[in-house]
């Protein structure tokens, strides 16, 4: 399946505004990860992550599903490509672009870069996934996979907070282009996650 995760303001952001590589998440988006260390168990992917059970059962079930990642070039610049380690370490990434960045920090497995559309990532994605779960990482690859009918899992990490502006999630998105069923509900301290499948 074709997923994506992302902690999320009641007012629809993913990060805050002018983020860049110095302040990824930015202005006042750090308050959307407070749940990745307000408690006491660790994740079994990222043991410096320490959430509360509840937090930590559900996030690591989700990451635990993932066979690759896709995300988009300005994702990839603003997050410092992940210093060549990925989002998930170990998981096989691939960033949809424009252009190859010139030089791409050595990591295991190696970035794929691709040049021809979500679509074609998708596809690349799902071979090097083998079975498992897709995960996309950006508002703009989650929205390029909804318009496509490409996503099939939306979940969103509910942090309640209001940023005002930044990265919208769901920005740009046509009057009744996607419709949800709601399929799980998991209330954590900080944090309420939902669970929705695409079902148009």
């Amino acid at each position: 399946m074709i997923t994506t995760g992302l902690s999320t303001s009641l007012d629809g952001f993913i990060a805050g505004a002018h983020d860049n590589p110095q302040r990824p998440l930015g202005v006042g988006g750090d308050r959307l990860f407070k749940w990745f260390e307000d408690g006491d168990t660790p994740s079994r992917f990222y043991p410096s992550f320490r959430m509360s059970a509840a937090s930590a059962k559900f996030f690591d079930a989700l990451a635990g599903r993932h066979g690759a990642v896709i995300t988009g070039r300005r994702t990839y610049d603003v997050a410092d490509a992940w210093g060549g380690q990925g989002p998930l370490p170990g998981v096989p990434l691939f960033v949809v672009t424009h252009r190859v960045p010139k030089t791409v920090p050595p990591g295991e497995p190696p970035y794929t870069f691709v040049t021809d559309g979500v679509e074609r990532a998708v596809e690349k994605a799902r071979t090097a996934a083998a079975g498992k779960d897709v995960s996309l990482m950006g508002a703009t690859i989650v929205q390029q996979c909804l318009r496509a009918g490409l996503l099939d899992i939306l979940t969103i990490h509910l942090v309640p907070v209001v940023l005002g502006r930044g990265v919208r999630l769901l920005d740009g998105l046509e009057p009744g282009s996607a419709e949800m069923e709601l399929l799980q509900v998991v209330d954590a301290p900080g944090v309420t996650h939902l669970t929705y499948r695409v079902v148009s």
